[in-house]
């Protein structure tokens, strides 16, 4: 298997030193790119996607530090390093309290440099390792869960961390989303991975039925109970219970389940012995459960029991970059499975797709794609077929008038990584002519050539 390389972000505006750091990086086998100011780090954060970040504390225009914050926004499990100056070390201490992973004092000793940059690594790395477990060495927990987009990356990176625990995490996000897909990856990438993962929508089983669901009963303890039920919990062994809709369950299983969480034992329906549990749990809802502790339909007690670690995953219509790949997989997927001979979308097809609203989300964009499939006569998907699958109706992608200026530069960020640097089609997409969107490209610090496809020789 080949290994894949940790991927580095120095940024310096020193041009010689940014020149020796990435000489440094690369010849010890790290994929290196660089950026000469803060700004244009950022810019590149969307299509680098780095393991690592290595940034001079003192630069023109954005600091080290503010470049620090910016990205713990978007990827807090992204760590930091910092150049520093004699003089500038107290900063650098501080940096480091605020959560800087740590620094380096210029001038630099190269093997101090690259044992940090090992360090900072290991604490962060998802790429493969002789060392680790299968769940931890290579990708494949993650395999189903397609994107580029850098929330949706930055959501991995954290359930890559909460994985390695027994933390409860409860996981937050508009229905159609992929709750489940994440709940079943950070399965995989837990020591728990090799035990049973058991899935149960709060929502869609009458409250009479869910507490044996849950718990289980005994022989005879209900009416229709003909034999023994080991719950779910007790079916899961030492794997994990996922609980999906949670903001659904009624009240008084609310209690019930919150004495589980705290005994760690079951007590099945008409059982006097309790069973003792080993498991982990991951719960999911689209519900603003703030607003329904206020309102007295759920519990507070058992909210901060579930909610150690909250993941929240963005609708479809803010990762549209995603759409293509997404697209495109469910398509290879449904002709396979209607042993249909479509090979892929016409242009307009899927600029359709990429424009549409998607308030259903994945799902909605996977039976959209079934539905085309499914009716297709041809090896291309037409737009004519598309539009019949949403049912004519397209969104708008959001105007440039209306996006207000910090999100300006992830907006342009997504538009040419989704043509692949193509700034005719990007500006087309944006409704823009091409000398509106280049001067819109050089506010940003971004560059057509940052987001066109490496070319492998």
């Amino acid at each position: 298997m080949t290994q894949t390389k940790h991927k580095i972000l120095v940024v310096d505006d020193d041009q010689d030193l940014l020149r020796l750091l990435a000489i440094r990086l690369q010849a010890s086998g790290y994929e290196v790119s660089t950026a000469e100011t803060g700004e244009r780090a950022l810019a590149q954060l969307a299509v680098a996607s780095p393991h690592l970040v290595i940034t001079d504390m003192r630069m023109p225009g954005m600091d080290g530090m503010a470049v620090f914050e910016a990205i713990r926004k978007r990827n807090p499990a992204l760590p930091v390093i910092i150049l520093t100056a004699h003089g500038t070390i107290p900063d650098a201490v501080e940096a480091v309290q605020r959560g800087v992973f740590g620094y380096l004092t210029k001038p630099f000793d190269g093997k101090l440099l690259l044992q940090k940059t090992e360090q900072a690594l290991a604490l962060n790395s998802t790429t493969e390792s002789t060392e680790t477990s299968p769940a931890q060495n290579d990708r494949s927990w993650r395999q189903d869960i397609i994107t580029r987009n850098q929330t949706m990356e930055s959501i991995l990176a954290k359930s890559r961390l909460v994985a390695a625990s027994d933390a409860s995490v409860m996981i937050f996000g508009e229905s159609g989303t992929g709750k489940e897909l994440l709940a079943r990856a950070i399965h995989k990438a837990s020591p728990r991975a090799t035990q049973p993962f058991v899935a149960l929508n709060c929502g869609a089983i009458p409250e009479q039925l869910l507490e044996s669901e849950l718990f289980g009963h005994v022989k005879g303890s209900f009416t229709g109970a003909i034999a023994e039920h080991k719950g779910l919990f007790q079916s899961a062994g030492k794997g994990t219970v996922f609980l999906d809709e949670i903001g659904d369950m009624p009240l008084p299983l609310q209690v019930k389940l919150l004495r589980v969480l705290q005994e760690r034992e079951v007590r099945p329906i008409g059982s006097t012995q309790s069973v003792k549990i080993d498991v982990r749990i991951i719960s999911a809802t689209h519900r603003n459960l703030d607003e329904a502790i206020r309102l007295g339909t759920f519990r507070e007690d058992l909210y901060y029991r579930l909610h150690v670690v909250a993941l929240s995953l963005p609708p479809l219509s803010e990762r549209r970059e995603d759409i293509p790949a997404l697209a495109n997989h469910f398509l290879q997927t449904l002709a396979d499975r209607y042993r249909k001979r479509v090979s892929g979308f016409a242009a307009e097809a899927m600029e359709l797709l990429v424009k549409h609203d998607w308030p259903g989300n994945v799902r909605e964009l996977f039976n959209a794609v079934e539905q085309a499939v499914a009716l297709s006569t041809s090896a291309i998907i037409s737009s004519a077929a598309v539009e019949s699958a949403l049912r004519g109706k397209t969104g708008e992608l959001t105007s440039f008038e209306a996006a207000r200026f910090e999100f300006e530069r992830d907006y342009l960020a997504k538009l040419l990584k989704l043509t692949n640097g193509n700034v005719t089609q990007a500006a087309r997409l944006a409704k823009r002519n091409r000398t509106e969107f280049y001067k819109l490209l050089q506010r940003h610090h971004l560059t057509p050539g940052m987001f066109k496809p490496a070319v492998h020789t």
